[in-house]
């Protein structure tokens, strides 16, 4: 395995890479949750590649995909971007590449990065080169990827959406999924069967350590097993599998779960896929025993850490979280 690199603190509080070196780590997820993954393990590995969710369907990614039919949506992959840049307050690309159009106009509330990312689909006829051009651009190491090479939309089973409380409905779309009001019991994907980015199963393939989650369950980690051939790649990969559990049930989506329900539903759709650790802060798992007792089911180690932000919000702190996946992936030096 290559060495990790070292994560040091400067007075100021900033994480940074003392080393470029690092094991081979690809990060599943979309939206906030990769982007927390991201922010942490960029600060242990330059050899880092995104797999990211295509079925966002709301504000700026929702209307970019129905004027241009075809497109992958860019905002899950432009905050995967971002995340990988960094957060320096210098950084005037990365902050072009998030800047929302205000006003009232046609371009309100798009971000420059969703057009710059589809522009450059168009230009190339290749979303993948895209991605690349914008990467280089912000500086950042590693790779961003698509799941998938079409645009995707979630559909879910779910209970009690409307007057009946034991009344199954079906709700379509990324967005809607996760602000529903009912309990989701199930998702799947359309088109069935979708096609895997190539890039993505062979970065799954050759990494020494695959990391799901955080993130919204149904919506941005469980649709990776739900691509057969990313599937494929992340039950035969040679690589140590690490589940990062949310600091909080999700309202809607998965309200009133515990860690060990999040591991069960995992569990349903990850047929074949072996879960090795287990990351969940400590203070945000009312019943340890529960958990590891879930986990040992699965195969997999639980690692309890302070990796929250010390704020009290639900958001994982970068710098902690990185420390976490450093003492596992090869330790600091």
């Amino acid at each position: 395995m290559t060495a990790v690199s070292r994560v040091t603190v400067d007075p100021a509080g900033a994480a940074r890479r003392d080393t470029a070196a690092g094991p081979r780590v690809v990060a599943l997820g979309g939206g906030h949750g990769v982007s927390a993954a991201l922010s942490a393990l960029r600060l242990v590995t330059d050899h880092l590649t995104a797999v990211v969710t295509v079925a966002d369907d709301g504000g700026s990614s929702g209307r970019l995909r129905k004027e241009f039919p075809g497109l992958l949506p860019p905002g899950d992959l432009r905050m995967a971007l971002a995340a990988l840049a960094g957060e320096t307050d210098d950084h005037v690309w990365r902050q072009l590449v998030q800047h929302r159009f205000g006003g009232d106009g046609e371009l309100a509330g798009h971000a420059v990065g969703n057009l710059l990312i589809s522009a450059l689909s168009q230009l190339y006829g290749d979303p993948v080169l895209a991605l690349d051009t914008v990467n280089a651009l912000l500086g950042g190491p590693g790779r961003v990827l698509p799941m998938s090479t079409v645009p995707l939309d979630i559909v879910a089973e779910v209970m009690g959406a409307g007057d009946d409380p034991q009344e199954m409905t079906q709700v379509r779309g990324q967005h809607a999924v996760a602000t529903t009001s009912g309990r989701v019991m199930g998702v799947h994907l359309l088109p069935d069967n979708p096609p895997a980015c190539p890039q993505a199963v062979a970065a799954i393939t050759a990494a020494e350590w695959v990391v799901l989650g955080p993130g919204s369950w149904f919506t941005s980690v469980l649709p990776h097993l739900l691509v057969p051939d990313l599937a494929a790649a992340l039950a035969t990969t040679a690589a140590r599998r690490v589940v990062v559990l949310n600091l909080a049930a999700q309202p809607g989506e998965t309200k009133g779960f515990s860690p060990e329900a999040h591991l069960d539903v995992l569990e349903a759709y990850a047929s074949g896929v072996r879960i090795d650790v287990v990351v969940a802060d400590v203070s945000h798992v009312p019943d340890p025993h529960g958990l590891m007792s879930v986990a040992r089911d699965l195969g997999a180690e639980v690692v309890l850490a302070p990796v929250a932000r010390e704020d009290g919000s639900p958001r994982h702190d970068a710098v902690r979280l990185a420390d976490v996946f450093a003492r596992f992936m090869g330790g600091r030096h």
